[in-house]
């Protein structure tokens, strides 16, 4: 198959896809309990992140230890504040919760995308609420539509940094979508499938650069990118993608000796606002944990806790 990203063709491959990606999830996907939205660790502590570490390359990357959120922590957190509810509260418990259901509608995003370094601002989202047609769809949606989502996406990254952030050199950007001069091509793409996504939904997708560019880029003309596209509906990834791109020099027919200054000054800044936005969010994660389990200790979880079945 060959894939582009300004217009110009180059050689890339899809991830491998197993015969049970093509099968719903069953109905039963969601664990029982309530409080599964954060498993105990063996010495009793709360673990807030999953412990599936993300599909790599054929080559390690370092950035790849880095511990994704739960992608059901946002689902189940939202049935330990009603199940909070089911055993009566106080009005400023009740306020409380509704605050942080509240908070959880309105950042979710940024807490799943954020919190493992995806920059989310309106400057830096690639598709935002981008519609899932009909059309698009064999049951569920075809395979190949998320290469296609990934590469929208890519061109939409590029045009943000020219348009929003690098504006000093904005041409630069632009025309690194074309085959003129200095362009990007993608080597390679690879793509985890995390469950079956049907219309009608919409997307959200970010990218995140991998890994730190001052110790694997300097005298490199490649660059890896990782996609998360995530679904509105289920409020979770539906699909992470792994790209390898190139800088090619179109006038020379050959890859770049290395990253041009102005791309490895923004990559830079970049990998630090991952990581600032990474803790950030993971530390509003933190804080809603606390919050949630304070209300399970003054509601369900103490030793004269009733549950209200209201009145006959």
């Amino acid at each position: 198959m060959l894939s582009v990203i300004g217009g110009r063709s180059a050689e890339s491959n899809i991830g491998t896809i197993s015969p049970r990606q093509h099968n719903m999830l069953p109905k039963s996907a969601f664990p029982a309990q309530l409080s599964a939205s954060i498993s105990l660790c063996s010495n009793g502590t709360r673990r807030l992140f999953s412990a599936t570490s993300p599909t790599t390359f054929s080559q390690k990357l370092p950035d790849s230890a880095s511990t994704p959120i739960n992608p059901r922590w946002l689902t189940m957190t939202k049935r330990r504040v009603g199940k909070c509810m089911m055993f009566g509260m106080k009005p400023s418990q009740i306020d409380e919760g509704g605050k942080i259901l509240q908070q959880l509608a309105k950042e979710w995003r940024e807490l799943v995308a954020g919190s493992e370094g995806f920059l989310t601002d309106k400057k830096r989202r690639s598709l935002f609420r981008h519609n899932v047609v009909w059309g698009e769809q064999q049951g569920h949606v075809n395979n190949v539509t998320y290469v296609r989502y990934a590469e929208t996406a890519r061109v939409n990254w590029t045009r943000n940094i020219g348009n929003y952030i690098d504006t000093a050199n904005k041409k630069e950007w632009i025309n690194m979508l074309g085959s003129t001069g200095i362009g990007l091509i993608l080597k390679s793409i690879k793509v985890d499938y995390k469950f079956p996504m049907e219309s009608p939904d919409k997307i959200t997708v970010y990218q995140r650069l991998i890994p730190d560019p001052s110790g694997h880029l300097s005298s490199q003309s490649a660059f890896r990118l990782e996609v998360m596209i995530l679904s509105e509906a289920h409020q979770r990834p539906a699909a992470r993608c792994f790209e390898d791109i190139v800088i090619y020099d179109y006038k020379k027919n050959r890859k770049t000796v290395n990253i041009p200054p102005f791309v490895m000054e923004q990559f830079e800044a970049m990998w630090k606002q991952q990581e600032q936005e990474k803790e950030n969010w993971r530390r509003r994660i933190a804080e809603i944990e606390t919050r949630v389990r304070n209300l399970e200790l003054k509601s369900w979880d103490r030793a004269d806790a009733v549950e209200d079945n209201g009145s006959a």
